[in-house]
């Protein structure tokens, strides 16, 4: 990923945070078949000792993607968060000297590291349940993986197959307009607000 030094973000506490809102990544693996791309929801868990943590998520065992992924290389997880086109209208700049052109802003996390199949229906039990309870946690009546039929869920759980990432790298870039001035940046908030694009105004709001 290029990464400007003015739109590098390497907060441990911003990474994990951006992870967490919006946990579906894209897993992009090297098999011997080539790139393969697969969205998948993660759970991040940082590290005690200060390091970029693990991501853990789980594929359907008839995904050959558990098998065929190649250890000498890394994998990559890339996610995603608020992402907006912006108009040079929106720039104050633009009326005194018209040198402005169209961007987008875009905010994203990439995370590298080693991939490893975990088939194991402990484990991926205790990760669906995890999975399931976290996300569940909103709704008004939460379901859980113990409502379902238990020889159903056994049927389930054989089904699919954990994976597990230890992370070497973790990596942010929050392209959200740093490189323009104040005012300039307050029109792009104002832009994209009128635009309806809340989540992208707050991020050039910082």
């Amino acid at each position: 990923m290029y990464l400007p030094a003015h739109f590098e973000e390497n907060r441990p506490e911003s990474l994990h945070a951006l992870i967490r809102a919006q946990p579906l990544g894209l897993l992009i693996t090297m098999s011997d078949a080539g790139l393969q791309a697969n969205p998948l929801p993660f759970i991040l868990d940082a590290d005690l000792a200060g390091g970029p943590g693990t991501l853990r998520a789980h594929v359907a065992r008839a995904n050959p993607l558990w098998r065929e992924v190649r250890g000498d290389v890394d994998a990559l997880v890339v996610f995603q968060g608020p992402q907006a086109y912006v108009s040079p209208n929106w720039y104050p700049s633009k009326a005194e000297h018209g040198k402005a052109v169209p961007t987008w802003n875009y905010v994203t996390v990439q995370a590298r590291g080693p991939l490893r199949a975990i088939d194991d229906a402990a484990w991926v039990r205790a990760f669906v349940t995890r999975l399931t309870t976290r996300h569940e946690s909103v709704q008004a009546k939460p379901w859980a993986v113990t409502d379902a039929p238990p020889d159903y869920i056994d049927t389930m759980v054989r089904a699919i197959v954990g994976i597990e990432i230890p992370l070497t790298a973790l990596n942010g870039k929050w392209k959200v307009s740093q490189n323009r001035s104040a005012t300039d940046r307050e029109g792009v908030v104002n832009g994209l607000r009128a635009a309806g694009l809340t989540e992208a105004a707050r991020s050039v709001e910082g």
